[in-house]
């Protein structure tokens, strides 16, 4: 009898100290049991066992898993409201390859203990190890953005190149259409964080064609792989007070340029409406002034006007915005009102609107402004509430137009009658060369005569009598010598008669009665 009283004390004693050492049974929800085994699954921390799955289902709905784990009477005080649990299992994500150990082993779950003073029996697993322990110091900000996926959990935020943190969270908040990005930067770069701080996505490989041309930038090897996030205050902006709280919301930009041509805060609107094509005139194109930017165009196109008999308007609306700072930076400090006179003054004056082409490659347009003149005094029209700004016919439009009236003018030309004496040359034309076709021909019968094809050699014969003629009135042939004998001999004779022709010449009778000397006689005068 008493040893059964022992027997039973002891089993009593045993059994309270196996309640007693057992320690708390907590819930665990998962997204999927892969990997998870009842009564094998082990949980750790710190690579120490604390517990294990005793048992796992499907939920009521059969939309998540509820797992029961038994974990150890030392390890009850790690189950504060703050824990975190995750599976670890081999992953190749943005920070490297992990859970290799688990190749041999199977997959387990970690458990990290968390700060709180308030217990907690039942945690959500997370399906990637988190970004920062319950004690991280540093910093969580929310970014939105109006597409989804365009971070993933791990990936990197940059700041002038270096990582300061991680995406450690992705959500939609499907009441306000947005997607949701949490962000833990680390302490001490925390305090890089501004009210005007901008964050943007750096995406590693950024290749841009648009109306400024081709522009090609690449990143860090970590964003050209898994892509990342960057944050920094804009040139020439306030950076404003160092955000201290957690959880607040900043806007998530594409990329630098869409922060820097959001960062001008004082701008008006006004609306183009254009009667050409604007097919390549995007959102983001700049608005230039002679070639200073000084807006962006900001919808294309606006709701398209519909007359009362259902048809179509020939104006497309563009709505723009004229950002003030760009305009200098005196303006800032001057009334949008009073630079809204000023814009309608200077449209009074002939500034207009036109497309111009700033991408032959892309054929990317852009909005220029300029004054013109013949244009007319500029009325100020309202569509959809917004001011009009008046435009002209540009880019390849106002070459249409101009190809238009240059056809015109040919078309005004006398070209039937300039066409007739065109005909009439052309004829004679004709006639001349036929004239010369026949002449051609009759020459090519004369050529094909076997007489004239003798003359060469008749002619050629008769060169031959010539030149030997010639020979013979060389300077050392004998005829040569005697002609210049007998020109010499009559040479002397000349000399010889030169004293008689003399005479002759003074006395023609002398060669009759000869030359007595004496003096031809003088009649004497007579008497009155």
């Amino acid at each position: 009898m008493d040893s059964a009283i022992l027997a039973f004390g002891m089993g009593i004693w045993m059994l309270f100290q196996y309640i007693n050492s057992r320690g708390p049974e907590v819930t665990l929800i998962l997204s999927d049991a892969s990997g998870i085994v009842a009564g094998k699954t082990e949980i750790k921390a710190r690579n120490v066992t604390v517990g294990t799955i005793t048992k796992v289902r499907l939920s009521e709905n059969y939309d998540h898993i509820i797992a029961k784990a038994q974990i150890n009477k030392q390890a009850e005080r790690m189950l504060r409201e703050d824990s975190q649990f995750w599976i670890v299992e081999p992953h190749i994500g943005a920070s490297g390859i992990s859970g290799l150990e688990t190749l041999l082993s199977g997959s387990y779950i970690r458990l990290k203990p968390g700060l709180s003073n308030n217990q907690k029996l039942e945690f959500e697993v997370l399906d990637l190890p988190p970004v920062a322990s319950p004690d991280a110091k540093g910093i969580r900000v929310v970014l939105t953005h109006s597409e989804a996926n365009k971070l993933s959990v791990g990936e990197p935020v940059l700041h002038h190149g270096f990582t300061v943190g991680r995406v450690e969270k992705t959500s939609y908040d499907y009441e306000n259409r947005l997607a949701k990005y949490q962000l833990f930067i680390f302490a001490p770069y925390d305090s890089l964080v501004f009210e005007r701080t901008q964050f943007w996505l750096e995406s590693g490989i950024d290749v841009k064609l648009n109306a400024s041309g081709f522009n090609v930038k690449v990143g860090s090897l970590e964003t050209v792989l898994t892509g990342g996030v960057a944050f920094d205050v804009p040139e020439n902006i306030e950076a404003g007070t160092q955000m201290k709280t957690s959880m607040q919301e900043f806007k998530l930009f594409e990329d630098y340029t869409d922060v820097v041509e959001h960062k001008y805060s004082d701008f008006l609107h006004f609306v183009m409406l254009f009667e050409e094509s604007v097919r390549g005139l995007r959102a983001g194109a700049p608005v230039e002034y002679r070639g200073v930017r000084i807006g962006t165009v900001e919808t294309v196109p606006l709701p398209l006007p519909i007359s009362g008999d259902g048809t179509l308007s020939k104006r497309i609306p563009v709505l723009i915005r004229i950002e003030v700072e760009r305009v200098s930076e005196v303006l800032r400090q001057t009334n949008l009102k009073q630079f809204k006179e000023r814009l309608e003054y200077q449209i009074a004056q002939g500034l207009r609107g036109t497309l111009k082409t700033g991408n032959l490659v892309t054929g990317a347009l852009f909005v220029d402004l300029d004054f013109y003149e013949d244009v007319g005094e500029g009325k100020i029209e309202e569509f959809l509430g917004y001011e009009v700004i008046p435009v002209i016919a540009g880019g390849f439009a106002q070459i249409q137009r101009q190809i238009s009236e240059f056809l015109d003018k040919v078309n005004g030309l006398p070209l039937e009658d300039t066409v007739n004496s065109l005909n009439g040359t052309l004829r004679a034309a004709q006639s001349t060369l036929n004239s010369a076709d026949k002449v051609a021909q009759d020459l090519e019968a004369i050529l094909a005569d076997p007489e004239t094809k003798e003359i060469p050699a008749e002619l050629n014969q008769s060169l031959e009598q010539l030149q030997t003629t010639l020979a013979g009135f060389d300077a050392n042939s004998p005829m040569y010598q005697q002609l210049q004998s007998a020109v010499t001999e009559l040479e002397q004779v000349m000399q010889q008669l030169e004293p008689v022709l003399k005479k002759v010449n003074e006395k023609p009778n002398a060669l009759v009665f000869g030359d007595d000397g004496k003096p031809d006689p003088i009649p004497t005068r007579g008497d009155k």
